[in-house]
């Protein structure tokens, strides 16, 4: 598994880019970056030609131009919320592969050839012949001293060649060395940038063949390279967390929406000439809370779509997404996230819906969404369904009612094959749901042992069960501790599973509270219905465990 962290100080944004291929994360990371880096550019823009307005807006007309310019922009951003569930549904949201691919030109340029020197004539003995008058043929003295001044002359001529010639070719025969040398590093350097661009290009395609098989790490892979796509305006946080639950092809997205405080609320800008100055109105609180909620619903339903429409292999039957806010906790003062709303369908359901006529949030409670009415009071919910994968807790299972039959009893079991069995009858139970049961790290009937991840939208949420083989009556201690474990976990509901019976103080504990008490019967009850007997003999096991 690879993961890079990347962040931008502009925009004061965070992400950890995970997968496990090395370059399909890089270029998912180096997309984002681009992503972020044309946001800023867009918002620099923004920023130095509301500055150069300024600037220019000496005058009292240019002024009122400024005025209106501001205020259309105000309308285009309060539109562009407005329009955020409309925008996704005539955009093809299918990954194309081909632009994951690095398609550029190896752009080094490819060292010139020398050209060859023009080398210079070697000089001819013949025009250096000298020229002889009447008297050199009188005195063959004048006659000889010419001969040998040609000859001089023609020696040093054919030095001066050789010497220039030779330099002429030394120059070249370095030139072409330095160039055959270059030409070597530069075939090298293009040999080694094809190699890679086709390895690359070859994970990038295996990524697809990988997809297209249905590969679960592939199908998260694809599905955050679709939600990474959606463009939303840059003081959107547009973070999110991927799962994939290939038994019941459940995609499960906890995704981080705005903060109301996030959004714009400027409507207008105007000009007072009299006083020289800017007037700047805004919507009011009501129409900020109302255009927050609408704005919450738009994204969950435009993130559900997109994931949906771009299902090219139809792997997902179903979704569950749940929408976090980052804010500040006005009784501690600090930054909590905080589930807001949840929400399960199925692709068959949903692709019957038209987004372009719905209202949101009618869509949404139809769908059995869960959340606040009123969704900018931000009222924490529990998730239908979330996966903590980063939870340490969680063990290898194994399988204990192949070894169980009617001479297994169940109160003398091995205490860690006991939290076993419990989880194996609950996984069942919940797997026709869709759910998922975890078990924890061995506690020896303390904590947490088990927990079930039922995505049922009216019963569902996050259960904590307790598994106790206990030879006595399990009194009110266990049933208050287990109340303690499903708030300290954020959990929706507690089970807790005996081999004994409860005591009256138990029962009266458990009275309206999300608890539900199992005993001794209603275990095997359980076992006999997924087609397992065993027996419970607390007197046998007491004097098992007594003679250990």
């Amino acid at each position: 598994m690879y993961s890079i962290e990347i962040k931008h100080e502009g925009l004061h944004k965070f992400r950890v880019i995970k997968g496990n291929n090395k370059y399909v994360v890089e270029q998912k990371a180096y997309l984002q970056k681009k992503q972020w880096d044309e946001m800023w550019e867009r918002k620099q823009e923004a920023e130095r030609k509301k500055h150069d307005r300024e600037q220019a807006a000496m005058e009292k007309a240019q002024k009122k131009a400024v005025a209106e310019q501001l205020t259309l922009e105000a309308i285009n951003q309060l539109e562009e919320i407005d329009n955020t569930l409309l925008y996704t549904l005539d955009i093809d949201d299918k990954i194309n592969w081909d632009s994951l691919k690095d398609n550029s030109k190896f752009l080094d340029q490819k060292p010139k050839k020398p050209k060859e020197p023009s080398y210079p004539t070697k000089p001819d003995i013949k025009s250096f012949e000298p020229k002889f008058g009447i008297l050199d043929k009188v005195f063959s003295s004048n006659k000889q001293k010419k001969v040998e001044a040609s000859n001089r002359l023609f020696e040093e001529a054919i030095k001066n060649w050789e010497q220039t010639t030779d330099k002429l070719k030394e120059k070249y025969e370095k030139e072409m060395a330095e160039y055959e040398e270059q030409l070597a590093n530069w075939n090298k350097k293009k040999e080694t940038f094809e190699l890679e661009q086709k390895e690359k290009n070859d994970a990038v395609e295996k990524k697809k063949e990988l997809y297209f098989a249905g590969e679960s790490e592939s199908i998260i892979e694809y599905c955050d390279m679709v939600l990474s796509n959606s463009v939303y305006p840059d003081y959107f946080p547009q973070e999110f967390d991927i799962d994939y639950n290939t038994i019941n092809r459940t995609l499960i997205v906890d995704y981080s929406l705005p903060d109301i405080s996030d959004l714009p609320t400027l409507k207008e800008v105007k000009y007072i000439a009299t006083k020289d100055e800017y007037k700047e109105s805004f919507i009011t609180e009501a129409a900020t809370r109302k255009m927050y909620d609408k704005l919450l619903y738009d994204i969950t339903l435009r993130s559900i779509h997109e994931l949906f429409e771009a299902d090219a292999i139809n792997a997902i039957d179903s979704i569950v997404f749940n929408g976090w806010v980052n804010t500040v906790n006005k009784a501690t003062g600090n930054h909590e996230d905080i589930c807001i709303l949840s929400v399960q369908t199925t692709k068959e359901e949903f692709m019957e819906i038209n987004l372009k006529n719905v209202e949101s949030k009618t869509c949404f409670k139809n769908l059995k969404g869960v959340g606040s009415s009123k969704l900018f009071s931000l009222t924490p919910i529990a998730p239908i369904l979330r996966i903590n994968r980063e939870d340490a807790r969680f063990v290898d299972s194994y399988n204990v009612t192949d070894n169980v039959d009617e001479e297994t009893n169940l109160a003398a079991m091995d205490w860690q094959d006991f939290e076993h069995l419990i989880r194996e009858l609950f996984e069942k139970g919940f797997n026709n749901s869709g759910g998922e049961v975890k078990i924890t790290r061995a506690s020896k009937d303390g904590g947490v042992d088990a927990v079930a991840f039922d995505p049922d939208p009216i019963r569902g949420g996050k259960i904590v069960i307790q598994a106790k083989r206990y030879t006595n009556v399990v009194g009110v201690s266990a049933v208050r501790d287990l109340y303690g474990t499903v708030m300290n976990e954020g959990a929706t509901k507690g089970i807790l599973v005996s081999t004994a019976d409860y005591g009256p103080d138990a029962y009266n504990f458990a009275k309206d509270k999300p608890l539900t008490l199992l005993n001794g019967n209603n275990l095997l009850h359980l076992l006999q219905k997924h087609g397992h007997k065993a027996k419970i003999d607390l007197k046998e096991a007491k004097m098992l465990m007594s003679n250990k």
